[in-house]
């Protein structure tokens, strides 16, 4: 029976939400770049997919080969004519230089043009693709595990918890995030893996605030109080009876908060603290632009799209999901 309820609710939120066409378009969107993200290896890069040499077959991208028989794969296997390759769409490492190309423009060549150290920009747009999406999910999805946490101790207990962890909700609130984030990023080693924790570390609050308002409403409702009296634990209790109902409002903010991560990072790499090189990300190309805007118009042009396509497809999908939640705020 709960089982059937939660689905029924869930397919009705779907099918609200499916009567916003610009969250739907925006919800294609984000797939097709977790599409780009996750198959990167396969739409660009300098190794081929298939190669066939002497009756043998070797699929360099899967198996991860750097040479075979000692000579470089596209060097040799691209334009041979005693073996078959089948090489990415973009047939560019994002690492790969070419001093004789260095700042070149968009052409049949690089489709995106290169940037100062004649990387193809196209390669480095979609192998950053992953930087930047995986930043933005486990960024919230670290900011998620603390604010549900301490948002689930402070609703369900109150009193003098509820007390302190509102009070370092408050505090945490006071602080400029972005410049907190410089701060700190400042004193560590520049790494993907660091601006990941430090955006998860300073962005719990409002998940914080959405489960412990949730949960200050469900404690006092019937079911939980008819779970507590027969003998069900804390830890029951708040699992299974009240967080499952607490998510929506969450999964919303995090829809948000993904969008908001993605536009830190592409800001902290366009200031130099974001992935170090040669790592690509979409701000990381963006902050090359700053030296050559006068004419290097595509290093500014196709990352900034990018970015903003990306961050308003995700505030799109979230406010479309938000108002599936509630249709009420639709109408409003």
């Amino acid at each position: 029976m709960n089982e059937q309820k939660s689905i029924s609710y869930w397919r009705g939120v779907w099918l609200e939400f499916k009567k916003d066409r610009l969250a739907i378009i925006s919800l294609v969107l984000v797939a097709f770049l977790l599409f780009v993200a996750i198959f990167q290896d396969f739409l660009a890069g300098n190794k081929p997919l298939v190669l066939i040499d002497s009756g043998k077959y070797y699929f360099p991208v899967v198996t991860n080969h750097k040479d075979l028989f000692g000579i470089d794969i596209k060097e040799k296997y691209i334009n041979d004519e005693n073996s078959f390759s089948i090489f990415p769409p973009v047939k560019y490492s994002p690492t790969e230089n070419d001093l004789f190309n260095v700042l070149s423009p968009p052409s049949a060549d690089h489709f995106l043009g290169t940037d100062d150290r004649g990387r193809d920009v196209l390669a480095r747009m979609i192998h950053g693709a992953r930087v930047s999406l995986s930043i933005g999910v486990v960024a919230v999805g670290i900011a998620l595990i603390i604010g549900l946490f301490l948002g689930s101790m402070a609703g369900y207990y109150g009193g003098k918890v509820d007390f302190v962890i509102s009070r370092l909700i408050e505090i945490m609130i006071t602080f400029p995030v972005f410049f907190l984030i410089l701060t700190i990023l400042a004193f560590t080693n520049p790494s993907i893996y660091n601006i990941m924790i430090v955006i998860g570390l300073t962005g719990w609050t409002g998940v914080a605030r959405l489960v412990r308002g949730e949960f200050l409403k469900l404690r006092k409702t019937t079911y939980v109080e008819a779970a507590a009296a027969l003998g069900g634990s804390d830890i029951r209790l708040m699992l299974k009876h009240m967080l499952p109902n607490s998510l929506a409002p969450v999964l919303v903010s995090a829809t948000f908060g993904i969008a908001g991560a993605i536009l830190v990072e592409s800001s902290l790499s366009f200031l130099g603290f974001g992935v170090p090189p040669p790592d690509p990300s979409w701000g990381e190309i963006l902050s090359q632009s700053q030296k050559y805007v006068d004419f290097a118009w595509w290093l500014v042009l196709f990352p900034g799209i990018a970015i903003f396509l990306t961050v308003t497809s995700l505030n799109l999908i979230g406010e479309g999901f938000r108002n599936a939640i509630d249709p009420k705020l639709k109408e409003g």
